[in-house]
């Protein structure tokens, strides 16, 4: 189990106490400050603007931002939080925009983000169609919702001059989809503000749940070469293909723990020519994922010994047979496990502003930017956006705007504003 790293307790304490919250070593609930002045203008404005919050959305997804190729959207970003007020946002190296609240400097640090890329390859139709509160496009939900209520918090906090007793960084993250491989939050955790990061919450789709456990993933591409030939003429020979296929039926047969879930999925496969050829070469993609990391190790050395023992078989198969076949492992992708308890002081706060806005919540365990931070001991949590979606990492994506959609913003705002303390 992770828990807070000490040397954090004190920003954290200083945090929880500004809000006038209970010692992250009680057990009572979190107080919500929803009678601070301030804060509750910031509340108000920001269900007066849920029609605004929505036009962020949209405006946001009709700009691509595929894999790798998040900057067009990332400078529209910044853009808007410099109208908003924040001149001095930024795009760092890695290509993340970071706007800041600057608040005491003894107070914790409070980062709130959304992912600005989509799962989506460049050329995709992302026009939004509307139809009454409905709104349909690729990303819509995933994560240009996470981005608009980052802006609306933003903007909320700017617009009634909320000071925090900490500092709020208002975050677009480049990499977390896929491949990704979340290469912006961890840069943002890896430069030397790393440190100075005492809270994590990512803003990721649609509803009021919480993501409070890292699921772990490890993914490889794994390829058999030999030289291939002719189907007829060359027959007898190992083939790349029959190799693979005989590690997949291996690997589809592994039976897994359900508690901690952990799972496996073959989901990309290619190779070959032509029919009447042998292959040269047979590749196939594979996706571990699991809430513990030993059950991710042991899934993973299982893996590697059903194409290791694959390999062999094939060899053994065609023992007349001088030709080669080899098999080569590429790591396209590893995200790392964590926990943290349910009574996690952010959790906890998590928890008590949805209540206060008379929303249910719960908790659960995904792959998302707070992988990173949950990682490293830092607390860290995944929230909804508020609103209803379905249909993610699709080209039917949709969301709903419901009438109290404007929620979701207020509790991204609530929770950021009792983490950072308020004067």
């Amino acid at each position: 189990m992770i828990v807070v790293r000490s040397g954090h307790v004190s920003l954290l304490t200083v945090g929880l106490f500004g809000a006038g919250l209970a010692s992250p070593t009680s057990a009572q609930t979190p107080t919500v400050p929803l009678q601070h002045p301030g804060l509750a203008a910031a509340l108000d404005s920001i269900r007066v603007w849920q029609g605004w919050t929505l036009e962020q959305q949209i405006e946001l997804t009709e700009i691509e931002a595929p894999p790798f190729k998040e900057a067009r959207r990332a400078e529209e970003f910044r853009r808007r939080l410099q109208v908003l007020g924040y001149s001095d946002a930024i795009i760092d190296a890695e290509g993340n925009v970071i706007a800041e609240l600057t608040g005491d400097e003894r107070g914790p640090v409070v980062v709130i983000s959304g992912h600005l890329d989509t799962v989506f390859p460049e050329g995709t139709d992302v026009t939004v169609t509307r139809t009454g509160p409905y709104v349909a496009a690729p990303g819509i939900a995933d994560d240009s919702r996470g981005l608009a209520v980052v802006l609306t918090v933003a903007r909320a906090f700017r617009s009634v001059e909320l000071k925090p007793q900490g500092t709020v960084r208002f975050v677009g993250t480049v990499g977390e989809e896929g491949q990704g491989n979340l290469r912006g939050v961890r840069h943002l955790f890896a430069d030397e503000l790393a440190n100075r990061i005492d809270y994590f919450i990512s803003v990721d789709g649609t509803g009021y749940g919480i993501i409070s456990a890292a699921v772990g993933s490890t993914r490889y591409r794994v390829t058999f070469r030999g030289p291939g030939g002719h189907s007829y003429g060359s027959f007898g020979m190992p083939n790349p293909m029959h190799a693979m296929g005989r590690a997949i039926a291996t690997i589809a047969d592994f039976d897994v723990p359900a508690d901690p879930k952990t799972t496996f999925s073959v989901s990309v496969a290619s190779g070959g020519t032509s029919v009447n050829s042998i292959p040269m070469t047979a590749s196939f993609d594979i996706d571990m994922r699991s809430e513990e990391p030993s059950e991710l190790d042991e899934l993973d050395r299982r893996v590697q010994n059903a194409i290791d023992g694959a390999l062999a078989a094939e060899k053994a198969r065609w023992p007349r047979s001088g030709v080669s076949l080899e098999v080569q492992i590429d790591t396209i992708g590893i995200r790392p496990a964590g926990r943290q308890p349910s009574s996690a002081p952010i959790v906890s706060v998590a928890l008590a502003a949805a209540e206060a806005l008379d929303q249910r919540s719960n908790l659960v365990a995904a792959s998302t930017d707070a992988n990173i931070p949950i990682s490293m001991g830092i607390p860290a949590i995944t929230i909804g956006g508020g609103g209803r979606g379905g249909g993610s990492h699709t080209s039917n994506e949709w969301y709903e705007d419901t009438p109290d959609s404007y929620k979701g913003p207020q509790w991204a705002a609530l929770i950021v504003a009792m983490l950072a303390g308020l004067d």
